[in-house]
């Protein structure tokens, strides 16, 4: 019993510790993306993301996934980024409807759109995150798996002067609210 005790101490201890250096980042510089601070401290993404303050992060649950899904394409333009081994994909496009065939929610999109087959069991949790980029302010929603790995992320959309598109904040705060604890 002392063992798993002493386990639960040691990993309390570790995570304050990051926590602290997480905001020790943000104060150093809140404008770099999360994915590259997560890696300076040799963290996933995912626990990263849960080390930041919580008016920058909120998070929901993965079986809420298809939710978060269907609800996408009435968002209008995002920015939906796939990151793997130091590479980034983005389209920039309205996020395409779905459906749950075969054990897979297909991405139904029409020519320029996103298109593609996801695995909604491997997703374990959603994090809603608004954070500065590039000094602009920056709205997303990362998909994880249960290693912490981000699958992909959806971005809210900019107008011509770089802003983020009103409407789509009202979108994100509102299924945020809806879903996230």
């Amino acid at each position: 019993m002392a063992n798993t005790y002493d386990h639960s101490i040691r990993a309390a201890e570790r995570a304050v510790k990051i926590k602290r250096k997480v905001e020790q980042m943000l104060i150093t510089d809140a404008n770099t993306p999360v994915s590259v601070m997560a890696q300076q401290l040799g963290v996933s993404e995912a626990i990263f993301t849960g080390c930041l303050p919580a008016e920058m992060a909120k998070f929901t649950s993965g079986l809420h996934t298809e939710t978060v899904l269907a609800a996408l394409p009435a968002w209008g333009n995002v920015t939906t980024i796939i990151a793997n081994q130091g590479s980034l994909f983005e389209v920039k496009a309205d996020f395409p409807p779905g459906k749950m065939a075969n054990g897979f929610y297909n991405l139904t999109g029409e020519q320029g759109q996103l298109t593609g087959h996801l695995r909604l069991d491997r997703i374990s949790e959603i994090a809603f995150v608004c954070k500065p980029f590039r000094h602009m302010s920056s709205c997303y929603i990362a998909f994880f798996t249960a290693r912490g790995e981000c699958v992909f992320k959806v971005y809210l959309g900019r107008d011509k002067q770089r802003q983020l598109f009103p409407q789509q904040v009202v979108q994100f705060q509102q299924l945020q609210q809806e879903l996230c604890r």
